[in-house]
């Protein structure tokens, strides 16, 4: 999958003048439809879109431990997706390998040396 320019699928993410870790999307004038990537049209309902940004709190929706090679990724590593508070739906890398708790609050806390987005989560 990549992102709809062609480029690098994972989502923008940039820190705020608060501090706050942030990703950089889209949301629908119409719908509402929060959209993580740079869409030119929201995905839903194919229309006008408007720069949002989301975050920097969210819940974990679902996570797995990966512990096979991936190239640049050392096994084992922990990924959750996280729904963002009013946004979009993310995968991002969580410290340690064990998965994270399904339901608990996480927040952005910036790429990893590789550009992955990563989050840490309440156990």
């Amino acid at each position: 999958m990549s992102s709809p320019t062609g480029g690098d699928p994972r989502p923008e993410i940039h820190r705020t003048a608060q501090g706050d870790w942030v990703v950089v999307g889209r949301r629908c004038r119409a719908c509402a439809e929060p959209v993580a990537y740079a869409w030119p049209r929201c995905p839903a309902c194919a229309a006008a879109v408007e720069a949002a940004h989301f975050g920097p709190r969210g819940t974990v929706w679902s996570s797995t431990v990966v512990r096979i090679a991936v190239p640049g990724h050392t096994p084992p590593y922990s990924l959750a997706y996280v729904d963002l508070d009013d946004g979009p739906r993310v995968l991002a890398h969580v410290a340690g390998d064990e998965p994270a708790p399904i339901g608990r609050p996480a927040w952005l806390v910036g790429t990893s040396d590789a550009g992955d987005l990563q989050v840490e989560v309440d156990r």
